[in-house]
């Protein structure tokens, strides 16, 4: 070696030599923040994309949601009772109680919530397929495309679209659920816990593996266990302490989910594997049972866990149907969610390992088989996407009902003009959404129409009218009443000459 190159190159006499330390700070440019937080940049970014979805998307809640906002609204006003439908889940309460605040801006809140959180499933799923894969002697595209795959797969979960669009949970516990899988790889135990516990306040069928995972932490962690204790002591007291002291039912949400109009009615075992099945096309299975052969084969113990833990859920949710729970295929997401994530490493496992099978092999082995794989989901996919766009259309039009619903309320005096005269009843698909607009409980707006007739008690029927629109009808009115309640005997129609609406008296 040369003495010269041991010697640090002149410095110029134009450029004055800069002293140890005095290194001038980089300016700020966006580049430089998306570099340094990466992870507040994803955050924005589900935001901002989330708040478009829904302004574009131009839905409402479904009917469980409804129900959750009015959960916040009446406990805000020391007013919650949850005796009626939907069944008690303590997830979506942390959240619309806060929301409530805002007025019915708590609706936005939670719709743009509810579609962040779910979309961040996508990305959990590809980075921890990403890690079961790693980058290795081929470069990194293997992983990529596991992760791509994961991610895609788990946003083509049956319904899944259908779920963010009417704001229900369930897509929002699958990315709990990811995110603290994501964590304990990472090595960060206490966001794994905190995960964990939020996935066990929207599922109880995540209580198991939260208790194992608290034992666990428990021996080997001892700085956990406060957190651990705290907890234990949030998903009691929220899951069954809220129930008794609103209603004095601490068990009302497993009473709440007997006897569901959707309960399966056949093989209940069968049913809920179908179920579970159903939620993804067999070429993910197959990718997926290849993935676990491919653990077995090499004692990857993590991916066998992982596909283990899929199992057991499916198992504790054959126990819930057998007890009389409707076991919804939603329900089934958190672990259809892993095995999409097992499937993916399947594909990058496939581009990282083919070559390697037998000496002479292209480095592109592996290709043709992933181009084979992602070839067989083509068909499904368009499929869904185009039941997906059915769907949509369907939910605008229901959304669109119940703005006319709304709209009805309002040029009729006001929620407080009709709880004045008689209880609020309309078909039960609109009831937690007339909870809503008429500030009670759900349990306090009849659901019954054809019940509620025949009673004695004042009632002020809504009814859902063919080509839009809303038929009013006053029924067992007080002599008190007359005066001020005679006047809601309308409609609210849908004319050519009004396409917005227009009230006729009777």
């Amino acid at each position: 070696m040369s003495e010269s190159t041991l010697e640090a190159p002149p410095v110029p006499e134009s450029v004055p030599a800069t002293p140890a330390g005095d290194v001038s700070p980089e300016p700020w440019t966006l580049r430089l923040f998306v570099r340094q937080h990466p992870w507040w940049t994803v955050a924005i970014g589900l935001v901002a994309v989330s708040g478009v979805f829904v302004l574009w998307a131009g839905t409402r809640p479904g009917y469980d949601p409804y129900g959750w906002l009015v959960w916040g609204y009446q406990t805000l006003h020391l007013t919650l009772d949850l005796g009626g439908a939907p069944s008690w889940k303590p997830l979506p309460y942390l959240f619309t109680v806060p929301f409530a605040v805002f007025g019915h801006y708590a609706l936005y809140l939670w719709m743009v919530t509810c579609v962040a959180v779910s979309l961040a499933g996508a990305v959990f799923a590809g980075r921890i397929a990403y890690r079961l894969v790693g980058p290795g002697g081929r470069g990194r595209y293997p992983a990529i495309a596991a992760a791509v795959f994961a991610g895609l797969a788990v946003l083509g979960l049956e319904d899944y679209m259908h779920d963010i669009l009417s704001a229900q949970s369930d897509p929002m516990i699958v990315t709990f659920c990811l995110a603290a899988i994501d964590c304990h790889l990472l090595g960060r135990y206490r966001w794994a816990f905190v995960l964990g516990v939020l996935a066990a306040l929207g599922r109880p069928e995540a209580w198991p593996f939260l208790g194992l995972y608290a034992i666990w932490a428990w021996r080997r962690i001892p700085s956990m266990r406060w957190l651990l204790y705290g907890g234990a002591a949030v998903i009691l007291f929220t899951w069954f302490g809220i129930p008794e002291i609103t209603n004095h039912r601490p068990l009302v949400a497993g009473q709440l989910a007997l006897k569901s109009p959707r309960e399966l009615h056949q093989n209940k075992v069968v049913g809920t594997l179908g179920r579970f099945t159903e939620l993804e096309y067999l070429p993910v299975w197959l990718a997926a049972l290849a993935a676990v052969g491919w653990a077995v084969w090499r004692l990857n113990r993590l991916v066998l866990m992982l596909a283990g833990g899929a199992a057991a859920w499916v198992v504790v949710e054959v126990a819930f149907a057998l007890h009389g729970w409707p076991a919804l295929p939603r329900y089934l997401m958190e672990p259809a969610g892993v095995a999409v994530v097992l499937a993916g490493a399947a594909v990058g496992w496939t581009l990282k390992e083919a070559p390697r099978i037998r000496r002479g092999l292209p480095r592109w082995a592996g290709i043709p088989i992933v181009v084979v794989l992602v070839g067989s989901l083509v068909p499904g996919a368009l499929a869904r996407m185009r039941n997906e766009r059915s769907d949509l259309h369907h939910e605008r039009g229901r959304t669109h009902e119940i703005a006319l619903l709304q709209t009805t309320l309002n040029v009729l005096g006001g929620y407080r003009h009709i709880r004045n005269c008689g209880e609020p009843v309309t078909n039960v698909e609109y009831v937690s959404a007339m909870a809503w607009f008429v500030k009670l409980d759900v349990g306090f707006v009849g659901h019954r129409p054809d019940f509620e007739l025949h009673q004695k008690y004042p009632i002020v029927l809504f009814t859902p009218l063919v080509h839009g629109g809303w038929s009013v009808l006053p029924w067992h009115t007080r002599a008190s009443q007359l005066a001020r309640c005679s006047r809601l005997k309308a409609a609210y129609v849908i004319t050519r000459r009004h396409p917005g609406g227009v009230l006729v008296r009777r």
